[in-house]
């Protein structure tokens, strides 16, 4: 904390041993007739002083080199095969992932919301499916209605593709690495060894029906004779939002809307996973933007017309 300025005036209060007679009314009301003195800042926040390591705007500055440099995808996930590469007879399983009428539906802008971002929306919904401020900020964006919006963090303004165009397969191309994030597959309540991958308790040696039970939770006097926070015991598993980085994109097919990449996704089958470029590895050498396609003048009509009489 900064030292106090010193300041001086002239009609500051004296010391009470030089007036031990001043009553408390009057000092109460000589107090109030002075103006406060002003404190110095906690905060060194001025055009002339570095910004804080811990505000916002530094928060967003570290943040900035590993934001992605273009949106990302929503897609559906299909199920999983293999790919043979005759060369090195080598088998490698991958995810097969398709994208279903992706749209870039509004953005959000470092001004107005604090940050960039993309929000993307996927798949088709009635309208009498759809709540009425959801189909508000349809017809005030001018797009059709989407089954499934999420954002995708951009790094600046250049990264936000125009409201209405479409996103295709040839998004991501082959030889590239993406992120997939989506929600795991629920377990339910599972136990300590196949939760947390405990080992279990001796097979003999006195061991009865305890074989996969997690043994002591805590302690007793030393600990404070209770459960410490945070410990792994046996409870609901799956079910939470996971990401898998670096998977590699090993085939595209921009007409069914495919994206084939190697290894495994989280979520169960017909579950929506998002993509976007991976942030641990180099960006990819592609122009930006190449499969986003903007919307026609005839088709933005027709958009703007259907929110309107749903």
């Amino acid at each position: 904390m900064p030292p106090r300025q010193a300041t001086t005036r002239l009609f500051a209060l004296p010391p009470r041993f030089l007036c031990p007679s001043l009553p408390v009314t009057q000092t109460r009301t000589i107090r109030s007739i002075l103006k406060p003195i002003p404190k110095p800042s906690r905060f060194n926040a001025s055009q002339s002083l570095p910004v804080l390591g811990s505000s916002h705007t530094a928060a967003f500055e570290r943040k900035e080199h590993v934001m992605p440099l273009r949106t990302g995808a929503l897609a559906i996930k299909k199920g999983m095969t293999a790919i043979f590469d005759p060369e090195t007879a080598k088998r490698t399983p991958c995810t097969v992932l398709q994208l279903d009428r992706c749209q870039v539906v509004s953005h959000k802008r470092r001004d107005v919301h604090g940050y960039w971002a993309v929000q993307v929306g996927a798949g088709a919904k009635e309208a009498r499916n759809v709540t009425r401020p959801e189909r508000g900020h349809f017809a005030a964006q001018g797009v059709p209605l989407s089954r499934e919006l999420a954002e995708f963090r951009v790094k600046n303004e250049a990264g936000l593709p125009p409201i209405g165009s479409k996103i295709t397969a040839d998004l991501f191309i082959p030889g590239q690495f993406i992120d997939a994030r989506a929600n795991r597959r629920g377990m339910g309540f599972e136990g300590g060894m196949k939760r947390h991958n405990f080992s279990g308790q001796p097979a003999s040696h006195g061991n009865s029906l305890a074989h996969r039970l997690m043994g002591s939770s805590g302690g007793g006097q030393g600990s404070g004779s209770r459960v410490l926070p945070g410990k792994k015991m046996p409870g609901r598993m799956g079910g939470e939002q996971m990401t898998v980085a670096n998977l590699k994109v090993m085939q595209v097919d921009k007409e069914n809307g495919i994206v084939v990449v190697a290894g495994a996704v989280p979520g169960p089958k017909n579950c929506v996973v998002k993509l976007q470029d991976a942030i641990k590895k180099p960006w990819p050498d592609a122009t930006w933007p190449p499969a986003i396609e903007t919307v026609t003048e005839p088709l933005r009509e027709a958009t703007e017309k259907a929110p309107a009489a749903a």
